[in-house]
């Protein structure tokens, strides 16, 4: 048989890529188990006690579909949050909404706008469907409110992405910033604010949540402070007739029965998230001293993890990450221009934490000697 089905032109033109190259195909192509994760962003903490008691006892439901509806779910959000059920949708992560996002607002050939160098995995849904990118560089290591503003009425962008606090630098706006940037939106661009670090973040950095607006919706995860990166469960807050164009679309079964058990659970555990978020502080402060220890720059964060300045070029910082990876220490790094003279840890446990301050000085000294 010499012919096949054939992908869309759209799907043929497609690099075959992926966003991110995950650790445990990096720990099959060497043959050895990270002896420190340090990279993906990811709660080593955990989830609390009572979440892994509520999926202990809800194992045996297991051969159950999820209930479609998300119903207690977001009952639990829609009180957490002070909304109303209407104006909350789930899905599986953040990834899985901006899927949907980028379905219901952009067209082959529209124009999106994002950060240069910000969150990859939006850009992919970009791509995947036809929209062309419009990238604004990063000012002073944060997202350029002003830039991002300029490029939207320049473009007359249906569509903008921005994360607070940001992934992969770190830093934040404040919330009154944030506000003025929606208040200068043109009302037929859609903004999405990512703060899937929203919880590790100063509360000075989130503004209220004012679900009347019809071109805001803001994405929330449970991958981050509450440890469930494994269930791949988010949900995204907006007006209401917004919500419902996301329920045309969703996957109605995609969040499984654990995944909504688990959010749920998590949810009704504040004093853990406290105590998880306090942690992730220390820890920062503990890779800023390593970073210092070792002439490099630790930048501000107000996420789950830090980026280091190296102090050098791009090629530079990329020989410190594969001289990590070497000594199995999973890390990642920015790789536009400008961003990509840094390297970026994660926040681990302290015995992680120990193995980077003892290797990251051989790795700086080899990366130096090549």
């Amino acid at each position: 048989m010499t012919r096949r089905p054939s992908p869309t032109p759209l799907m043929q033109a497609l690099p075959s890529t992926v966003p991110f190259v995950g650790p445990e195909a990096q720990q099959r192509a060497s043959g050895r188990a990270f002896r420190a994760r340090l990279g993906a962003n990811e709660s080593s903490f955990g989830p609390a006690p009572g979440v892994v008691a509520a999926m202990t006892d809800a194992a045996p439901d297991m051969w159950m579909y999820c209930d479609p509806d998300n119903h207690d779910l977001k009952v639990a959000l829609a009180e957490h949050l002070g909304v109303e059920r209407q104006n909350i949708v789930v899905g599986q992560g953040i990834d899985g909404l901006l899927n949907i996002l980028v379905r219901l607002y952009i067209s082959p050939g529209s124009p999106v706008v994002t950060s240069l160098g910000a969150y990859p995995t939006f850009n992919f849904h970009v791509a995947a469907s036809g929209g062309r990118l419009v990238a604004v560089p990063y000012e002073n290591d944060r997202e350029s409110l002003d830039g991002l503003l300029a490029a939207m009425k320049r473009e007359k962008a249906p569509l903008v992405y921005l994360s607070n606090p940001d992934n992969p630098m770190g830093t934040w706006w404040d919330a009154d910033e944030i506000v003025r940037f929606i208040e200068a939106l043109p009302e037929t661009t859609m903004l999405v604010l990512d703060e899937a670090y929203g919880e590790t973040g100063p509360a000075s950095a989130l503004p209220p949540i004012d679900v009347s607006r019809p071109n805001v919706i803001r994405m929330r995860t449970f991958s981050k402070a509450y440890g469930l990166a494994g269930i791949r469960c988010g949900y995204a807050v907006g007006e209401a007739q917004t919500i419902r164009d996301f329920e045309k679309v969703r996957d109605h079964y995609g969040v499984s029965r654990m995944a909504q058990i688990a959010g749920a659970a998590a949810l009704a555990d504040q004093a853990h998230l406290e105590k998880v978020v306090a942690q992730v502080a220390a820890g920062r402060e503990r890779i800023a001293a390593i970073a210092r220890d070792n002439g490099l720059k630790p930048i501000a964060s107000a996420t789950n993890f830090v980026t280091l300045d190296c102090a050098a070029d791009g090629g530079f910082a990329l020989k410190v990450m594969q001289n990590l990876l070497a000594r199995d220490i999973f890390i990642r790094k920015p790789m536009v221009p400008v961003l990509d003279r840094c390297i970026r840890i994660s926040v681990g446990l302290e015995h992680e934490l120990a193995i980077l301050a003892e290797e990251l000085p051989r790795a700086l000294a080899a990366a130096r000697a090549d």
